[in-house]
């Protein structure tokens, strides 16, 4: 006898372990009979888990937890026990833009510091001039993007909030607008900012591991309701993704893999672009520069997959730092109780890793989830107040 399930996933790269767990016949192993669901929006997505049209969703870590919390929308409770991925994302900026970056850069052009100084700098130019404000594209207002973004921006003292505007535009949509000038830059995941490089249109500046050395990104999400009253199936969806991530951390694997993401109804790209971010080795410019990290884009090596509660924490300091939610300590520990170690541990039958929250900022102190206001009261720029 087999569960069937709906799943709904946004064309990205990072939705890889839930595509793979399917296409390749891991979940139906597992007796889950599975049916994807490629969604545009995320707003959509968390919807259509929230009602219950979707049994299960790839979801950005931060929309998880918002909605746990009732944050920016109906509050309800949910559950991620598996990471699909660590990093993946990139700041990708216009020719326009990376060229007058370069010209006020000090320093090496892949230094998140000399490159937000050289931001605020092209942004006090362009007040000085009467320019526009630039407009910097995200996915989500609860989103890794949107995070990343302001971090980076603040640390060269960039006020995201009032010397650049903020957009939101969903992740298929962002080359186009890129391309159209109606955004100078934007943060997504893979494969959108390749994509932007291969027409001509965009630089990659910063992979978010320049950024972030360790940041969750998407999680498995389901509604914590529904995994109490199903937890086999929540055990079995975690080990049919468990195998899914292994298989396409073999690296003589991911040609398979990237052709099945680049399928039309699954993400819809060449298979090439696909294999590249698997790989950590893209191309940054339209001039053909390549770079490579073993950090782009983290599926399953380094217990990405085990949802680290620490990581959550970090993420609910953002949502106090600009103005998202005040600070409560109530609040924090309901939404590290959003990331379920537990669920995974039992489903995987392995001991549990030390959850280390390491998310290794490249400003600012190190990150403990125990002293969120004296870690953000190091910070001068935020919207958040004691």
């Amino acid at each position: 006898m087999t569960t069937p399930l709906h799943i709904g996933f946004i064309p990205l790269v990072d939705a890889a372990a839930l595509i793979v767990a399917v296409d390749k016949g891991f979940a139906a192993t597992e007796g889950l009979d599975v049916t994807l669901v490629r969604e545009v929006s995320w707003s959509n997505v968390r919807d259509k888990l929230n009602i219950g049209l979707f049994d299960a969703a790839h979801l950005l870590a931060p929309v998880a937890i918002a909605s746990h919390l009732g944050l920016g929308h109906v509050k309800v409770p949910i559950a991620a026990p598996f990471n699909l991925g660590l990093n993946g994302n990139a700041i990708t900026v216009s020719p326009a833009l990376h060229a007058a970056l370069m010209e006020e850069i000090d320093g090496d052009r892949f230094d998140p510091m000399a490159t937000s100084r050289a931001l605020a700098r092209v942004v006090a130019k362009r007040r000085k001039s009467g320019a526009e404000p630039l407009t910097f594209g995200m996915t989500f207002p609860f989103s890794t993007h949107n995070y990343q973004s302001r971090f980076w921006m603040a640390a060269g003292g960039v006020d995201p909030d009032e010397d650049v505007q903020l957009v939101v535009l969903p992740p298929p949509f962002m080359v186009d607008s890129l391309a159209n000038g109606h955004v100078d830059a934007f943060c997504v995941g893979a494969p959108w900012n390749s994509i932007a490089v291969d027409l001509g249109i965009g630089h990659i500046l910063h992979f978010v591991s320049d950024i972030l050395l360790s940041a969750v990104e998407k999680v498995l999400a389901v509604r914590q309701s529904w995994s109490e009253k199903h937890p086999d199936v929540v055990a079995a969806l975690v080990r049919a993704h468990l195998r899914a991530a292994e298989f396409i951390e073999q690296p003589e694997n991911r040609p398979e893999v990237a052709r099945m993401l680049a399928q039309p109804e699954r993400l819809g790209v060449d298979a090439s672009v696909i294999q590249r971010t698997l790989d950590g080795r893209l191309k940054i410019s339209p001039d053909g520069t390549m770079r490579e990290s073993n950090r782009y884009l983290l599926v399953g090596r380094e217990a990405a997959a085990r949802p680290d509660p620490g990581q959550a924490a970090w993420l609910y300091a953002q949502m106090v730092r600009w103005g998202q939610t005040p600070y409560r300590p109530e609040a924090l520990k309901a939404a590290m109780a959003v990331f379920r170690p537990d669920l995974y541990d039992a489903a995987s039958g392995g001991r549990p890793a030390d959850a280390s929250s390491a998310i290794g900022a490249f400003a600012g102190p190190p990150f403990d989830p125990k002293d969120i206001p004296g870690h953000l009261a190091a910070f001068k720029i935020g919207r958040w107040k004691p």
